[in-house]
């Protein structure tokens, strides 16, 4: 049966078992779009392509399956951008499809044609440009596959419009092959890299394990907590890999880095061994490297080789699939409580000098309470999404992740505004969980736009906007950096009446202005069907502690009187 290009893009997706896609029509992509019209995917129209590209990674992070956005040319595509450098510095499987001009006038300055090619493939695993009706079914295959294979990441097609209306015979292929992209060949020598890992672990008397978003991507999670129950030995984890470990477990550190638990990082400082479990040493996470974890060998498992002694210097570096690599690992390794006696009693003893705390004094209403009560009325296992700030550091501090994929947060890049897209994109991916989306004032205005999608969709998020008329954490590092010069972090009076806001679109919004409102409206917000805006009016000028400042050594640790 010959097909246009338009209708063979539809079927390679359907092939693939997309359901939803994400975006908003233009020009070039119009044939594409009229075949969408018919198919039994189903259109998530945003009201910006970087909500649309969000959604489309916030679905994948949360499913476990690849994201979809189709938008078109010139400024459409540009405005992907911030979205899919987002996912790439994540590792998120998004395929990212553009609309492009004519093939004959490209390079040209055509009416909204941009090299989106050009601009992509720094922040793209791979990239596309279509040129013949016969390669699109290829093309989508291979797509498909490099996203979500490896270390997973965003994939972009460029979809020029006479490409799409060019006729040819449909022909899935059933497999792929890619010369020069084979990752799932094992490294040489992984066995005996396992092996001196083990040793190392058998060896050492205060070992630590940190583990990052890479054990989750690679389904590791139920490797990772037979390996802690086995051996006793205590395990942190990255922002991105919360929810990895139960961080309820006694032998959970929670999180570490610049705002992780004082017990975390001193454990990760006086380590002898340290084992790295799909985790790429991220400053944040480091802090001054000269200085991190200075006795300790250190083991790296990464599916990536480009990560392994990029920043750190690794002792036994085993590239592998970190499923693969935890599953040999763990006949080496036996239980070590005994010998870790000490180890445990000095962690044990950090924990009690040093726990978490914040201020409860007064009616105010504290950022950290309302995330930790959030935390409790959801039995901990909603999918929790943030946008960029300091909302983001204390919903990883208190919300208490106890499962993979539950926090959806923009890691590497910071993207402010992150938030509320993702979490359509989380709801829509996983229709059946409650989905709770914790925001800044700040950061939320940059995408708040989609509330449409959210209500044209009827997407139950629940969203709290942690509203304390700054750019939190900016005005965090002026106070404590700049002497108090707080510029253009103050945005209080400019903020709108998010009331009136979310009203104007048909959502329930609720305001949260006492101590004594937070439980109940949290109650009423998760009892409500649909989308709920929650304005949770928090103290100005509280703080994210612990903290270690850039530069420091992670042990160096500030935190509050």
């Amino acid at each position: 049966m010959k097909l246009t290009g338009a209708q063979i893009l539809i079927r390679c997706l359907e092939q693939e078992g997309v359901t939803h896609v994400f975006g908003l029509p233009g020009g070039v992509i119009l044939p594409t779009y009229d075949v969408l019209y018919d198919s039994k995917i189903k259109l998530i129209l945003t009201k910006h392509e970087q909500g649309a590209t969000h959604m489309a990674d916030g679905y994948a992070r949360a499913s476990g399956r690849p994201g979809v956005c189709i938008v078109t040319s010139g400024p459409a595509a540009t405005n992907t951008v911030t979205g899919l450098a987002t996912a790439y510095m994540d590792s998120v499987p998004v395929i990212c499809i553009t609309g492009q001009v004519v093939t004959n006038v490209i390079g040209s300055d055509a009416f909204q044609e941009v090299d989106i090619i050009g601009i992509t493939r720094p922040i793209t695993k791979h990239n596309f440009l279509i040129k013949d009706v016969r390669d699109i079914a290829r093309i989508v295959r291979e797509a498909f596959h490099i996203a979500t294979t490896g270390k997973p990441g965003p994939v972009l097609i460029d979809f020029p419009v006479d490409v799409s209306r060019a006729v040819t015979n449909f022909v899935w292929p059933k497999d792929v092959f890619i010369r020069s992209y084979q990752p799932d060949a094992e490294a040489p020598g992984v066995e005996e890299q396992i092996r001196k890992a083990a040793e190392l672990i058998r060896a050492s008397k205060q070992p630590c394990l940190y583990v990052g978003g890479g054990a989750i991507i690679s389904g590791a999670e139920k490797q990772v907590r037979e390996f802690v129950e086995k051996t006793g030995i205590p395990v942190t984890t990255t922002i991105l890999g919360l929810g990895v470990f139960p961080e309820t477990h006694p032998s959970s550190l929670r999180m570490l880095g610049m705002h992780g638990t004082h017990y975390a990082n001193y454990s990760v400082q006086n380590s002898d061994v340290l084992i790295a479990v799909g985790a790429r040493f991220d400053d944040r996470v480091t802090g001054n490297v000269a200085k991190f974890a200075p006795r300790a060998k250190i083991i790296h498992i990464d599916i990536d080789p480009a990560s392994i002694s990029k920043t750190v210097r690794v002792d036994v570096p085993i590239v592998s699939d970190v499923k693969k690599a935890m599953q040999q690992l763990l006949p080496l390794v036996a239980d070590k409580r005994d010998v870790m006696r000490p180890w445990l009693a000095q962690i044990e003893e950090w924990k009690k000098k040093f726990p978490m705390k914040y201020s409860a004094a007064g009616n105010k209403i504290h950022p950290s309470y309302v995330i930790e009560q959030i935390g409790e009325l959801t039995d901990h296992r909603a999918i929790v999404v943030t946008g960029v700030g300091q909302h983001q550091m204390w919903t990883a501090q208190w919300y208490k992740f106890v499962k993979p994929r539950s926090m959806l947060t923009s890691g590497g890049l910071g993207t402010m505004g992150y938030g509320l897209p993702a979490a359509i994109g989380a709801q829509l991916g996983m229709p059946r969980e409650t989905v709770i989306c914790i925001e800044g004032d700040g950061s939320f205005q940059m995408t708040m736009t989609e509330l449409a999608t959210a209500a044209s969709q009827k997407v139950p998020v629940k969203v709290f906007i942690m509203d304390n008329g700054y750019y939190g954490m900016v005005r965090q590092w002026q106070q404590l950096f700049y002497k108090r010069r707080y510029s253009g972090s103050v945005i209080g009076p400019t903020n709108p009446d998010f009331m009136k806001l979310v009203g104007a679109y048909g959502i329930l919004g609720i305001k949260m202005k006492q101590k004594k409102d937070v439980v109940p409206v949290i109650k009423k917000a998760l009892a409500h069907k649909g989308p709920v805006i929650v304005q949770c009016v928090v103290s100005r000028e509280e703080n994210v502690y612990p903290m270690v400042a850039a530069g420091s050594a992670l042990d160096q640790i500030m935190d509050m009187a």
